[in-house]
């Protein structure tokens, strides 16, 4: 008990610091200083990052081998998206996500795990006994977090499209990440976190849902 007992305090803060920060952060973009706030994204990310690293029940070098691999197949699909029009169609990243390489802020690659670990951790849940339904719906998953998001994206100075919205191709193009990236988590990590990684699954998809409803 008194080495469960850390851990277990550990992820109630981080529980309680992710909600606090999405929190003030959709406040603030909405009613306050929304250029402001929006500039503590690529920060706001990090730590996210961080927490969902000290959460994982494991971390060990499989693990981290794991989320370096979703980070270069993010990056790289990226890359060849923001320079070439590939896989997801022409488009440019904005200021707001911070330091870039090649055009793609590395912000992103950081997302790109970030986003498979907390849909792969709660497919995995879900569908504990059968790794292609976990791995078909930690896709879908993807795809519609991306749906969420596309339609605030210009306006929260992270990319834009040549065109008004984002094109169907975009979506194939997260379909078709989404699938590598999904298959190395499930195969990847062995003992998948649910508390922490459920919490930023939820918070995410309110965050962008209430900017969509609120500050478009």
């Amino acid at each position: 008990m008194s080495i469960l007992f850390p851990k277990d305090f550990l992820c109630k803060i981080s529980i309680l610091i992710i909600w606090l920060f999405h929190f003030c952060g959709a406040l603030g973009i909405i009613y306050g200083n929304k250029e402001l706030f929006l500039s503590f994204t690529p920060i706001n990310l990090f730590i996210s990052f961080l927490l969902l690293f000290v959460n994982q029940n494991e971390l060990e070098n499989k693990n981290i081998i794991t989320a370096m691999l979703i980070f270069t197949i993010g990056m790289v699909a990226e890359i060849l998206g923001v320079n070439y029009g590939i896989i997801f169609g022409e488009y440019i990243y904005l200021d707001n996500l911070g330091y870039k390489i090649m055009g793609v802020p590395v912000m992103i690659g950081i997302q790109w795990i970030i986003l498979t670990f907390i849909t792969g951790s709660f497919t995995a849940y879900v569908f504990k006994n059968n790794k292609f339904k976990a791995i078909l719906a930690g896709v879908i998953l993807l795809v519609v977090l991306d749906i969420l998001i596309e339609p605030v994206a210009p306006s929260m100075g992270f990319w834009i499209f040549s065109t008004v919205e984002a094109p169907i191709q975009n979506y194939f193009g997260w379909f078709l990440v989404s699938v590598p990236v999904q298959m190395l988590f499930h195969y990847g990590i062995e003992r998948k976190d649910t508390t922490f990684s459920f919490h930023l699954l939820i918070i995410q998809f309110l965050f962008f849902g209430t900017i969509n409803i609120l500050a478009l």
